[in-house]
């Protein structure tokens, strides 16, 4: 099997030594680069399958530096690493183009599971490119809901998965935990929050058309209906 190419961005040399080499020890390539300006050099020269992004570092910030990403590259998982642990900061991880998120400390083998996890995401069969919601027209691709043939609204990456999910479910009941554990990896309190702030966005995205409503199940899930 392909090494998988890792992106490293971290300017703690301790810390991205000791991930490096745990990395490399299974079976990971990945190249080390101390701040978000060298990393974008470095994604405009080179393909990688996964980036790890430090939220702190010099220069050029992890969100900045995944919303350069993102104006190219829709598509290859992002894994930030962050020593904040406030909802907004989270939600703007997201919103940047994040896919997952570990908090400072973290256990090495939880990476390994976190990124081994997002590289099957990212090859696993894509979802189809044009979705109806209603008189929605949800292009996943773009990550772009469209209402009467206008844009209506620019989704962030997370939106775009659980919008997606939801629609796959629709009129059934989407299991709580069953989604925290597949896009957040964890079915946690600070999670759960998470989620219930994108399900708040997603409603007001969808509210120009009466007939779509994503329900709440109380302490089940939620219900996308149309």
């Amino acid at each position: 099997m392909k090494q998988a190419r890792v992106l490293l961005l971290e300017d703690e040399l301790q810390l991205a030594k000791i991930v490096s080499e745990t990395l490399r020890t299974r079976g990971f390539n990945v190249t080390h680069l101390a701040n978000g300006v060298l990393g974008i050099d470095a994604i405009r020269k080179n393909d990688y399958n996964v980036c790890i992004v430090d939220v702190m570092m010099p220069f050029m910030d992890g969100f900045s530096f995944v919303e350069q990403l993102r104006k190219t590259d829709k598509q290859t998982p992002v894994l930030f690493l962050t020593a904040k642990s406030q909802t907004d900061d989270v939600i703007k991880g997201y919103q940047s183009g994040g896919n997952d998120y570990l908090k400072k400390p973290f256990s090495l083998e939880e990476l390994i599971l976190r990124l081994n996890e997002l590289l099957r995401r990212s090859t696993s069969s894509p979802a189809p490119a044009t979705l109806a919601i209603g008189q929605y027209t949800f292009y996943t691709a773009k990550q772009e809901l469209w209402f009467n043939g206008q844009l209506s609204a620019k989704l962030s990456h997370r939106e775009n998965e659980l919008l997606a999910l939801l629609i796959q479910h629709k009129n059934e009941v989407l299991d709580r935990k069953a989604v925290l554990l597949k896009l957040w990896g964890d079915d946690n309190f600070f999670n759960t929050r998470t989620m219930d702030v994108f399900i708040t966005k997603l409603r007001k995205h969808l509210q120009h058309d009466q007939a779509v409503e994503i329900i709440n199940m109380r302490g089940v899930g939620y219900k996308l209906i149309f």
